[in-house]
């Protein structure tokens, strides 16, 4: 076999088993699930169960905050449960996904929203990017950074 069989039957070998890892109409399945599950996470942001936040954010979660707080599944979820973070309206506009193989997909959006954190009404403006991560056949998410909108 001579060098250059053997570069396109790597390549070709390479392509194909790259196609393989996502099968075709994959993304175009992926991208309404992705989409179902952020709708499902901004419904209990707003109404929050520690069972409905669960079962949406991954054990790994990093969810970063636009003043620069982090916090891991279990703050995330105990800020909401005990109000410190209470989201009484979130309207989310602008969003796109992209589905980047068929374990991870990439949302990002504006949200707006009207707050009472600890008791104190506010309001929200903020460009979100989340990595989501199909999980055991569920969509959840596995990290997000929010950064304040200008004025």
């Amino acid at each position: 076999m001579s060098l250059k069989s053997f570069f396109l039957i790597t390549a070709a070998a390479a392509l194909f088993s790259g196609c393989a890892m996502m099968p075709a109409g994959s993304a175009a399945t992926a991208q309404p699930e992705v989409a179902a599950a952020a709708e499902r996470l901004r419904v209990a942001m707003i109404d929050p169960t520690a069972a409905a936040l669960g079962a949406l954010v991954a054990d790994d979660l990093s969810y970063g905050h636009s003043g620069g707080k982090v916090d891991t599944k279990t703050s995330f979820i105990s800020d909401l449960m005990d109000g410190k973070s209470d989201f009484v309206t979130i309207a989310i506009t602008d969003q796109s996904i992209k589905v980047v193989d068929a374990g991870t997909a990439i949302v990002r959006h504006t949200l707006t929203a009207d707050t009472n954190d600890a008791g104190k009404p506010g309001k929200v403006a903020l460009k979100i990017l989340g990595v989501w991560q199909k999980q055991g056949g569920n969509w959840k998410l596995l990290a997000r950074q929010a950064v304040r909108l200008n004025p």
